[in-house]
């Protein structure tokens, strides 16, 4: 499999608006907290951008879309597709982008 076949498969495990949403705060609050780790060069920080960016998006996959999350079989490139649906969401292109893979 291809990133380019992989990309429609993780927006369809990712159909639900709530977990979308989920998956971009995770995402985004896991960012901030990298970054705060680098600039206080505190470990602490990275070890909790992991529990809160991965905790949040596993959690809405079993509460929300009750699926499996792509991180488990393809764990780069669902990183790689949680900060490009983030940049999407946060740019107004995801609509777009699920209406090009026919995702509700």
């Amino acid at each position: 499999m291809t990133y380019a076949e992989f990309w429609p498969r993780y927006l369809r495990q990712h159909s639900r608006p709530a977990t979308r949403r989920v998956h971009v705060l995770g995402t985004l609050l896991g960012v901030l907290l990298l970054v705060g780790a680098i600039v206080y060069a505190d470990w602490r920080l990275a070890a909790a951008a992991l529990v809160v960016g991965y905790g949040a998006a596993w959690l809405s996959h079993v509460f929300v879309e009750r699926n499996r999350p792509e991180t488990f079989s393809h764990p780069l490139w669902s990183l790689a597709s949680d900060l490009r649906m983030t940049w999407l969401a946060l740019t107004g292109g995801l609509r777009a982008e699920l209406d090009r893979h026919g995702i509700g």
